[in-house]
């Protein structure tokens, strides 16, 4: 399996997930600068969080016109999966891959601390080595993570099934509409969420408990390819 790990001017946590893909599961991983035209030889597209292009006008508004981005929503109309993580869920979001926006946190204070989520649904290429209901410790550091969407869109969401994970009871960070912490889409090969799995693969973390997502994606593209499956 082959992963990209897309790098904006800006972006700061592309690093990250690159180490997450080399030393969780051990599968070839490239850098792919955002004027690439071409992302066919990638099998997954990993979005990573920081500051592209300096989050000026919005966090992710300028990036959404990155020549990379077209290929981005080609693989994902080819069932590719693709993962953004912090700036790149409201990348995703900025382009139209994912439903809703992100908007300021309700304290308008930058958040960086431990947070407990929710593991609602577990049925994804991206959550399927986690128990449903399961509640995990995975960082965030956001100050633009207050996930918004209207009623309807909200209402769709959950009959599709598409909220992926939420802050535990009582532990949202910034105000995000029904506790949301990341979202799929309805084919569920695209996810967003502003916390940073590939910040909790080894306990030296303080959470090894983002390892599986990045396991469930392996899993996920070996049962896709009829491979078996060892761990």
């Amino acid at each position: 399996m082959k992963f990209a790990v897309l790098v904006f001017p800006g972006s700061n946590c592309d690093i990250d997930c690159y180490k997450a893909v080399e030393n969780a599961i051990g599968q070839e991983v490239d850098y792919v600068w955002h004027t690439a035209t071409d992302l066919s030889g990638y099998d997954a597209i990993l979005v990573p969080g920081g500051f592209s292009y300096g989050d000026y006008l919005r966090c992710g508004a300028i990036a959404q016109f990155a020549p990379v981005m077209n290929e981005v929503v080609k693989a994902a109309e080819q069932g590719k999966f693709v993962l953004g993580i912090c700036n790149g869920f409201q990348i995703l979001t900025e382009a139209g891959l994912l439903p809703g926006a992100l908007l300021r946190n309700k304290d308008l204070k930058f958040r960086c601390h431990s947070t407990l989520l929710e593991v609602v649904n577990n049925n994804t290429a991206f959550t399927n080595q986690y128990s449903q209901g399961e509640i995990i410790d995975i960082p965030i550091a956001h100050g633009e993570g207050n996930y918004y969407c209207d009623d309807e869109t909200l209402a769709k969401l959950k009959a599709n099934n598409q909220i992926v994970f939420r802050y535990k009871a009582g532990a949202n960070p910034n105000g995000s509409v029904d506790d949301i912490a990341g979202i799929s889409n309805e084919r569920g090969n695209v996810v967003g969420m502003m916390p940073h799995p590939e910040r909790a693969i080894d306990q030296l973390l303080g959470s090894e408990d983002g390892l599986r997502m990045f396991t469930s994606i392996l899993n996920a593209w070996r049962e896709q390819h009829g491979a078996a499956v060892n761990g």
